[in-house]
């Protein structure tokens, strides 16, 4: 028996699972990617094999990068008795959250033997000063 959800209607119950798998599905046809950080840069790297940079957008808007691109390969191999064809289509898009001290007017990117490395400089931190703080008696 399905049971009725807190918003009261047995419709939102039935597809949740539907939507739990489209967004693991999503997950799962994402490109594979990681994050690192030194003492001046954030970077994110990107495996696009077979991706061209003319078929990448990439995007810095209020302190998140997104990554949307489109693949195209096809492959195709003929011998004297036999015939192969594939071909592999499909869009992607990754968006990745900045830190605060990133700065999004120093970005960089480089694709490189089917890895798109992306670059975003770290702002400088304003120097502190020490501050006296006054101690009063209770």
């Amino acid at each position: 028996m399905v049971e009725k959800t807190q918003s009261g209607g047995l419709w939102p119950a039935l597809y949740d699972p539907f939507r739990q798998m489209g967004h693991k599905l999503a997950e799962w046809l994402s490109p594979a990617s990681d994050a690192s950080t030194d003492g001046s840069t954030y970077r994110i790297s990107m495996e696009l094999p077979g991706v061209s940079e003319d078929d990448i957008d990439l995007s810095v808007h209020d302190g998140v990068v997104t990554i949307k691109g489109e693949k195209t390969n096809t492959r195709e191999e003929k011998g004297d008795t036999w015939y192969f064809s594939e071909r592999q289509y499909g869009s992607f898009s990754r968006t990745f959250r900045l830190p605060a001290d990133a700065d999004d007017t120093k970005v960089q990117a480089h694709l490189k033997d089917g890895v798109l490395t992306i670059s975003v400089g770290k702002t400088s931190p304003e120097p502190t000063k020490a501050t006296k703080v006054r101690i009063n008696r209770a």
